[in-house]
């Protein structure tokens, strides 16, 4: 039998001055791999200090998660900001938190777009570019993590930038392959046996089950939970718990990288 790998990831360190959100901590156990906001849509210095320092203890591969300047709207609203301008914000982003890797004796493993700015460069080609560009520039051993079938993914492999493509294991799919807006009712899965049973197949059989019954086919090596959703703690431990039964093994994201 062959034997099938995954990785799983969560978008951590949100938390900035007295505001917290998510649970990075009781999270970290069941993943292998975090993305970490850089301070322009989320986090703090004291915020992305302390994410890296618990995420080094527990072995995971760090990856920064840029998004658009905008702590009002969570970087959840789309900026009319140039593919030149998005490149210069995500060197900005980036920076800091390698300058806090260095110093705690860590490395940055990839880098994952935020938001509105991951949306909109799955469907912008010119978007996409600039930012394969961008983590190819900074390092050409970076990985772009970005999602099934978008155009950052197309765009990376034309230039020669390493990139995994990414499922969302608490996110419902549209029937052609987008994700359900989040001002929809069921954009959320909350449901733990829902999301890890949704989770077993899509990892087992590369596909998805649309909100309106079809089924997608989805390439991807990474498995994506939102450290936001207020379940993700139980959907977290139950897909772990899943997998294992399973023989599922769930690596870090450098090891699925191609």
């Amino acid at each position: 039998m062959k034997e099938i790998f995954v990785d799983l990831n969560a978008d951590v360190g949100e938390s900035f001055g007295v505001y917290r959100l998510g649970h990075d901590e009781e999270l970290f156990p069941y993943l292998s791999s975090v993305n970490i906001a850089c301070g322009l849509h989320a986090g703090d210095p004291l915020v992305m200090e302390k994410t890296v320092k618990r995420a080094l203890e527990f072995n995971l591969a760090i990856g920064a998660h840029p998004g658009y300047p905008d702590l009002q709207g969570f970087g959840r609203r789309k900026l009319a900001l140039s593919p030149r301008e998005v490149k210069s914000f995500l060197i900005y982003q980036v920076g800091a938190l390698m300058g806090f890797l260095k110093v705690q004796k860590g490395k940055l493993s990839h880098i994952k777009p935020h938001g509105a700015l991951y949306n909109e460069a799955a469907v912008n080609p010119e978007l996409a570019l600039a930012i394969a560009q961008v983590v190819q520039e900074i390092d050409p051993g970076l990985i772009l993590l970005a999602r099934s079938g978008s155009e950052m993914v197309k765009q990376a492999r034309l230039i020669g930038t390493r990139v995994v493509e990414e499922a969302f294991a608490d996110r419902n799919y549209q029937e052609n392959g987008d994700l359900v807006p989040r001002s929809h009712p069921q954009a959320l899965i909350s449901d733990p046996v829902e999301a890890s049973e949704r989770a077993l197949i899509m990892v087992q059989e590369q596909k998805v089950q649309a909100l309106d019954g079809t089924w997608i086919p989805l390439s991807f090596r990474s498995l994506c939970l939102h450290g936001d959703n207020p379940h993700a703690l139980d959907l977290a431990r139950s897909i772990r718990r899943l997998f294992q039964e399973n023989g599922i093994r769930v690596v870090p994201l450098n090891r699925t990288a191609e």
